[in-house]
C-alpha cells in the first residue's frame, strides 16, 4: 500500500476510468485517496464503481462529478444513501443545487394525485391500483418508476410537480413517439417539459410533435415562433384562427400564409 501511495495521482485517475478497472482499486482509492483532487470525480464517472463507495467520497466531489451523477439519475437513485450524500455537497452549482433540492421534495397531494389518476386511467379498478402504487412513493422511487414504469405511470408522472421526475419521464427508454406527441399537446404540463421536448432533436423531427407544440397555448412563445414555419398549409390556416395562442403567433402565421399564397400565384 505504501508503494501504491507513491504513484502519481494521475495514474490512479486514469486507472479508475478504465471500463475493466479492478474492483479492488475502487475500494483502495475510496479508502486512501478519496480526498485527493480528482479521485472522487473519477469514482463517480465509472458506472462499475459501487454506489456505496461514491457515497463515501461524496464530500470531495466537484461540480463536474456532481453533474456526472445528475446526468445518470438511474444509477444515482439506486442508492438512497448516495442521494443523501450528494445532496449534502457544498460544491454544487446553483443549478445543481436546485436539482438536488428537487430530490428531497415531497409528492403530489392525495387530492392532486387522485385527480390526475382519474384523467389518466378511466377504468376505476386500474385507476385505484395506479393510485395506490404512487400514493406513498418517495421522490427517488418516483424517479425510478418514471424511468422504468409503463405508459400509465409515465402519463401520470409527467404531471408530477417534481422537475426531476418529469425529466426522468422524458429520459425513459420506454417512452414512445405517440406519448411525446400527446405530451406536446397537453396544456396542463409545465413549461419546462414543453421546452425539453422542443430542444430534443429526436422528438422535434416528428411533425406531429412540432405541430402540437405550436398549437399548445402553454408552449413558450419563442419556441412556437421558431417552429411554426414548419407547418403545412392546412395547419398554418388553423393556426391563424386559433384564439388560444398568443396574438403575436397568430399574426406571424397570417403573414406567412399570405406570403405562401403570393408565392403560389406568381
Amino acid at each position: 500500500m505504501n508503494v501504491a501511495l507513491t504513484q502519481p495521482l494521475a495514474s490512479f485517475i486514469a486507472a479508475l476510468s478504465r471500463p475493466d478497472a479492478d474492483p479492488r482499486l475502487f475500494v483502495y482509492c475510496a479508502d486512501n485517496l478519496g480526498d485527493k483532487p480528482g479521485i472522487a470525480d473519477a469514482l463517480a464517472r465509472n458506472p462499475l464503481c459501487p454506489t456505496s463507495l461514491v457515497a463515501r467520497v461524496a464530500p470531495h466531489l466537484t461540480s463536474d462529478g456532481i453533474q456526472v451523477l445528475l446526468d445518470n439519475l438511474e444509477w444515482l437513485t439506486r442508492d438512497p444513501e448516495l442521494v443523501l450524500s450528494v445532496c449534502r455537497s457544498t460544491a454544487a452549482t446553483p443549478a445543481q443545487r436546485e436539482m438536488l433540492d428537487e430530490m428531497q421534495k415531497g409528492a403530489m397531494s392525495m387530492k392532486e394525485l387522485e385527480e390526475v389518476a382519474e384523467e389518466v386511467e378511466p377504468d376505476p379498478v386500474k385507476r385505484k391500483t395506479l393510485f395506490q402504487k404512487l400514493a406513498y412513493m418517495t421522490v427517488v422511487q418516483r424517479i425510478t418508476l418514471a424511468l422504468k414504469g409503463g405508459r400509465e405511470e409515465r402519463t401520470l408522472l409527467i404531471r408530477d410537480p417534481n422537475k426531476l421526475v418529469q425529466k426522468c419521464v422524458m429520459q425513459s427508454p420506454r417512452l414512445t413517439d405517440t406519448e411525446v406527441e400527446m405530451f406536446a399537446a397537453m396544456s396542463n404540463l409545465s413549461v419546462e417539459v414543453l421546452r425539453t421536448i422542443s430542444l430534443s432533436r429526436v422528438f422535434i423531427k416528428n411533425y406531429t410533435v412540432a405541430k402540437n407544440l405550436v398549437m399548445n397555448p402553454k408552449t413558450p412563445l419563442d419556441v412556437s415562433l421558431h417552429l411554426f414555419p414548419r407547418l403545412n398549409a392546412t395547419d398554418l390556416v388553423k393556426l391563424t384562427t386559433n384564439k388560444n395562442v398568443p396574438e403575436t403567433l397568430r399574426s406571424m402565421a397570417q403573414k406567412l400564409h399570405r406570403k405562401r399564397k403570393q408565392g403560389l400565384s406568381e
